[in-house]
């Protein structure tokens, strides 16, 4: 008579036995498993010669333009254009982010400023081609952060001429490494925001 029961309790604990170790082994393969929504995000290519780096807005701790400065000092480029969208002050993010450079060993006259009124990275993309149709560049080196580049690239592909060659490099973010991000703070909140912007991009004007 006794048997019966445990019997019928030792059945019962089989699927809790079994979601136990799946949440195990799920958390043993976290790494495998949660990097790539973030890596996803990354389509940077190596880099090559190319007429200009253009380092896109919104770098606020300095690592897209050092980035980009790099390529200059590889000799990628000879030269880096930085997008300058009046965002603080009445001030373009070029008179921010230039300074930065130069105060880092980098000399003044390998940076340019593209000042524009852009307010998302579409309106950003619309006036900087027009700012490389107007230099005359046929092939342009997109520096950004590796959250960023995959709806970068979109945008800026929807809106460049046949004409201009664009290439993405990517630059490390200063806070975490993006493999690693779902074990930073500010890693969860950038791939959460850049996923959410990537999905909602098409419905944008």
């Amino acid at each position: 008579m006794i048997e019966g029961p445990r019997r019928k309790r030792g059945f019962a604990l089989i699927p809790i036995l079994l979601i136990v170790a799946v949440l195990c082994i799920l958390w043993w393969q976290r790494h495998r498993l949660i990097s790539p929504i973030g890596t996803f995000l990354d389509c940077g290519e190596p880099p090559q010669k190319a007429d200009v780096a253009l380092v896109l807005a919104g770098g606020w701790h300095g690592e897209r333009i050092l980035r980009a400065a790099q390529l200059v000092r590889e000799g990628y480029v000879p030269y880096v254009l930085q997008s300058g969208p009046t965002l603080f002050y009445e001030r373009p993010e070029c008179d921010y982010a230039i300074p930065f450079a130069v105060e880092r060993g980098y000399p003044k006259e390998w940076f340019q400023c593209a000042p524009n009124h852009a307010h998302s990275t579409r309106e950003e993309a619309r006036a900087i081609v027009e700012e490389l149709k107007r230099r005359g560049v046929r092939k342009c080196l997109i520096v950004s952060v590796r959250t960023h580049l995959r709806r970068a690239r979109h945008l800026f592909r929807e809106v460049t001429p046949p004409g201009i060659e664009l290439h993405f490099v990517s630059a490390e973010d200063r806070d975490y490494r993006l493999e690693d991000w779902y074990q930073s703070r500010q890693g969860k909140k950038d791939v959460l925001l850049e996923w959410t912007k990537l999905v909602t991009t098409p419905f944008e004007d």
